[in-house]
């Protein structure tokens, strides 16, 4: 379905125009078009507007009890109309997008075999794959594929072929956010087997029941996905999505230079951290070149910031290895060192020299805690992407406020039971000083008679713009300076504000579309877009974002 028309010509008719997710307007149909395409008796007498189909709508998703209930009903929503699914989710976006994507779509993926109602997307098995290009050669016209294995789902890891779960949600939220039009979105799931016992042993689970591919026959299965892609839907672009962590980067690396690609769990967690960091120092009126970063959690997203950090201390004209001096990157066996076991090799750009802390003063001498590296490297930013919860402790918060008098602390954890603090205890530790946001949404919070507004350092600020960006103006790759682009444009998007430091979420859409015009500019002047017209961008860009709205059908 095009993105934005006055009128479409259709030949489905009677209950298959019904059955038709993109096509139905369900109880909306016009006296003029029940006649033209035969769907008088399928459907009641009364003619709706999409106003009383919202209403219909809210007041069912108000009467659900539970986030899993409502995510089960707008999921059967988007399966028979999604213009009406996108119309209430940008209507009522607040409340929406918490079930639709995180936290609600962790629970979702869990138990994706238990609710599977209907179909939606690809499911590529190990079974299938030598049929990946005569599946290719069905799809229609795709301008973006949202694909997983399913293993690094949010904080709670290996979900199989609930993964898919995540590839809707993503392109929920690109559609929602930046209007590419559902027609021309495409979630993927690679099924190549889980190593979670409980759902190899769950009689209804749906998945392929075997352990997963490793190596050589893991990159085969990938490799021959992605040649099928090129070969019948060159121009498509792939986010690849929740992969653990060591394919993610060597997944990105292997295609990023020869074909539209990026990974949302690197690249756009990166870009929304330094936006978040970026607005936190307007608000301390500090520079970034000034500050000492902890990354503790070196999965994807937290290497992902950490390496948008070195980028953008890079810009500001420090050095490459000055800017790696202020970077501290912790995994789940302490401080990464040069020569120490467990560094994967996606680390080791972060990793400093195995003398750093012979003269620091250990809590235990045997260990280098948390702790020890916030008193002793002097941090002034500590992002939390570990999945550990409560691990922002009172005397790590202290430590940080002796270091600066207005501490970043940004534990971005999610789902909320995975946060690493709660927001009310580092306002009380800090007496109210740091400046704090949480990748899952917390409320208000008051401290000393000031409300302070959490802001969600939600990738759905990223991701869409980036993905429209690079497809108006069909860009060859998406490279590191698109994504600092976008950072940069979501912190000029954030209102200033005496607390939050990323947008309020009903501002979702305005800011994916200054997102995907930074991009789409960056694309352009770096010399990897096809359309170079940078007068028109910001024009482009409208013209392509949908809007979920009726048009008026002719029998064609």
């Amino acid at each position: 379905m095009p993105s934005n028309l006055k009128e479409l010509k259709i030949s489905q008719t009677g209950i298959d125009l019904l059955h038709n997710p993109l096509l139905n307007k369900g109880t909306a149909f016009t006296e003029a078009e029940r006649t033209e395409f035969e769907l008088h008796s399928w459907l009641p007498c009364y003619v709706s507007t999409m106003d009383e189909q919202l209403q219909r709508i809210r007041e069912n998703f108000d009467r659900l009890e539970t986030p899993l209930e409502k995510y089960i009903q707008l999921r059967a929503l988007q399966d028979r109309n999604e213009t009406l699914f996108y119309a209430f989710i940008l209507k009522n976006i607040e409340d929406a997008l918490p079930i639709i994507y995180t936290p609600t779509v962790g629970q979702a993926c869990e138990e994706y075999s238990h609710i599977f109602r209907f179909p939606r997307g690809l499911y590529i098995c190990t079974g299938t794959i030598d049929l990946i290009g005569q599946i290719m050669s069905r799809v229609k016209e795709i301008d973006l594929i949202v694909a997983t294995d399913g293993e690094g789902i949010l904080g709670i890891g290996d979900q199989g072929i609930g993964g898919m779960g995540i590839s809707i949600g993503k392109l929920s939220l690109y559609t929602a956010g930046a209007g590419i039009p559902p027609s021309v979105c495409l979630p993927v799931t690679l099924d190549v087997g889980t190593n979670n016992e409980s759902l190899l042993a769950d009689p209804l689970y749906l998945g392929v029941r075997q352990e997963r591919l490793r190596g050589d026959a893991y990159f085969d299965f990938v490799d021959r996905f992605v040649q099928g892609v090129k070969r019948h839907r060159p121009n498509a672009l792939i986010q690849w999505e929740d992969f653990s962590k060591q394919n993610a980067f060597s997944i990105l690396e292997r295609y990023r230079g020869d074909m539209l690609s990026f990974n949302d769990d690197i690249q756009g967690t990166g870009a929304m951290g330094l936006a978040g960091i970026l607005s936190a120092l307007r608000i301390s009126r500090q520079e970034l070149t000034d500050q000492v970063f902890i990354v503790f959690g070196a999965g994807a997203g937290g290497i992902g910031i950490a390496q948008q950090i070195h980028t953008a201390l890079i810009q500001q004209g420090l050095s490459a290895e000055e800017a790696k001096r202020r970077i501290y990157a912790i995994d789940s066996h302490g401080l990464i060192t040069e020569g120490r076991g467990g560094v994967d090799e996606y680390k080791k750009l972060f990793a400093h020299q195995p003398n750093l802390t012979s003269d620091w003063r250990l809590e235990n001498a045997n260990e280098v805690s948390l702790l020890d590296t916030v008193i002793n490297v002097k941090a002034t930013v500590l992002i939390g992407t570990s999945g550990q919860p409560n691990t922002f402790t009172e005397k790590i918060a202290k430590g940080m406020l002796a270091n600066t008098p207005r501490p970043i602390i940004f534990p971005l954890s999610n789902p909320t039971a995975k946060t690493e603090a709660q927001p009310i205890d580092l306002y009380r530790w800090t007496d109210g000083k740091a400046i704090v946001a949480t990748g899952s949404p917390f409320p208000d919070v008051e401290y000393n008679g000031v409300q302070c507004r959490i802001g969600q350092g939600n990738n759905a600020f990223v991701f869409p713009g980036i993905g429209l960006g690079a497809i108006a103006v069909r860009a060859r790759q998406i490279t590191d300076e698109m994504c600092t682009a976008a950072a940069f444009a979501l912190h000029e998007a954030t209102p200033p504000d005496k607390s939050a430091v990323f947008p309020p979420i009903g501002q979702f859409r305005e800011v994916a579309e200054c997102v995907a015009i930074a991009v789409a500019q960056e694309a352009i002047r770096s010399g990897i877009a096809e359309i170079e017209q940078v007068d028109r961008v910001e024009e482009t860009i409208k013209e392509r974002m949908w809007h979920p709205t009726y048009v008026p059908y002719q029998r064609g």
